[in-house]
């Protein structure tokens, strides 16, 4: 049984974050310390705190639930997370294939009152307005609602989906579809080119909230700066996603290794701090995470409910390490390596697949996603030269190489 450098065992510290846990408190410090001084007294529970969502007047829990599980399957999930005050739930048309929207809608009918506790989002994989309103419509059927709080546009990585003549009838879509009741609010989400996508949207009048990747691999850059600002100030409420940051690399170098043990000597583990690397942004009003089990969901509303702040050094640090060691990590920068190849692949979405596969674990939705890119595109993937692609990565990625990872596990 490994120890912490604080003294509290791993196994001990998923005991305090686990659900039911009742023999632990959690201190300010992310000690998990006996309560056996106290048998009358039951410990209060961890309840995840609030922010304000843009300008939209809501206040949502920081932590968000991602519903890439088997929801029907584990109702249980739901109950938990909002006994934590995790009430933000994301989902989309495609996840699962419509069983996580089912899911959902399975538990609201069993528990309609809870429906109001609940900032609900879904998504539309479709960006032609009658597909549009085909979807939204299955989706409210699907959930069991009237509506939805937040409703995106899926995986946006052009901010011609938006703007132009195109943006000008998706507005026009939207203020109908809020005045019908069927959304509160409006937005996209996005993996790639998300810089471009955020300034696009701040100029836009009817962006209400962006769901983009954030990490503390790609926060610091002067471009994602720039980016979150221009959203903030409009009033865009941003939610955080794919905040691991995980690299293709399968081992820390000596480095990086001596940053984690710094880090997790405070009583968290890795994955706790990297969540409050991106709380510590006051502009980003919430983190969606994949949590499939109660033991993640319970560790990830210990970081939340906890008040302890990463300091400047912690900062600093964690800031090294990603200009230091971002090899491995793909900053969705699409633009720059798909255009070097005239477009044939498009490589981030590949690249995200693979992250499904190789970080996740998730090898059946890997699959699904990367089934569901363009059949012309996958035919060609084994067969384009990416030698231009590996030189524009400002990462350095070697992306021949990933692309033909994919076609041998993927494909």
């Amino acid at each position: 049984m490994s120890v912490k450098p604080n003294g509290v065992s791993r196994r001990d510290f998923f005991r305090v974050v686990g659900a039911g846990a009742t023999g632990y408190v959690l201190t300010a410090s992310g000690v998990a310390t006996e309560a056996a001084t106290l048998p009358t007294t039951q410990p209060a529970p961890m309840i995840v705190p609030t922010r304000a969502f843009g300008k939209t007047g809501v206040k949502v829990s920081i932590l968000s639930l991602g519903g890439m599980f088997d929801i029907p399957k584990n109702q249980l999930m739901l109950k938990q997370a909002i006994q934590y005050g995790v009430t933000y739930w994301d989902t989309a048309d495609c996840y699962g294939k419509g069983k996580s929207e089912e899911g959902i809608g399975k538990y609201f009918q069993k528990n309609p009152d809870d429906r109001k506790k609940i900032f609900l989002v879904t998504k539309s994989d479709k960006r032609d307005l009658e597909g549009m309103t085909k979807l939204l419509n299955r989706s409210l059927e699907r959930m069991k609602t009237d509506y939805v709080d937040l409703y995106f546009l899926h995986s946006v990585s052009n901010t011609k989906d938006f703007t132009g003549s195109k943006g000008k009838a998706l507005m026009q879509w939207v203020t109908k579809a809020k005045a019908k009741g069927k959304i509160r609010f409006f937005g996209f989400s996005t993996h790639s080119n998300m810089e471009k996508c955020l300034l696009g949207a701040a100029k836009e009048r009817f962006i209400d909230g962006i769901m983009l990747r954030y990490s503390y691999m790609s926060m610091n850059t002067d471009n994602m700066k720039r980016a979150v600002d221009a959203c903030h100030v409009k009033g865009i409420g941003l939610t955080a996603m794919k905040t691991q940051a995980t690299r293709t690399k399968s081992k820390a170098t000596e480095a990086e290794q001596a940053l984690i043990e710094q880090l997790t000597a405070k009583g968290f583990t890795l994955g706790q701090i990297k969540l409050k690397a991106v709380w510590d942004n006051p502009k980003i009003a919430c983190i969606c995470s994949q949590m499939p089990n109660l033991r993640l969901l319970s560790e990830n509303v210990a970081a939340a409910a906890n008040k302890t702040k990463l300091t400047s050094p912690d900062k600093r640090a964690m800031e090294r390490d990603a200009q230091v060691n971002r090899d491995g990590y793909c900053a969705g920068c699409a633009d720059l390596c798909e255009s070097a190849i005239g477009g044939a692949v498009p490589i981030c979405d590949v690249m995200r697949c693979l992250m499904y596969r190789n970080e996740y674990g998730e090898v059946e939705l890997a699959r699904q996603t990367f089934e569901s890119l363009p059949a012309p595109s996958r035919a060609q993937l084994a067969h384009v030269d990416y030698s231009a692609a590996d030189r524009r990565c400002p990462n350095r990625l070697p992306i021949a190489e990933l692309m033909t990872q994919a076609v041998q596990t993927l494909a």
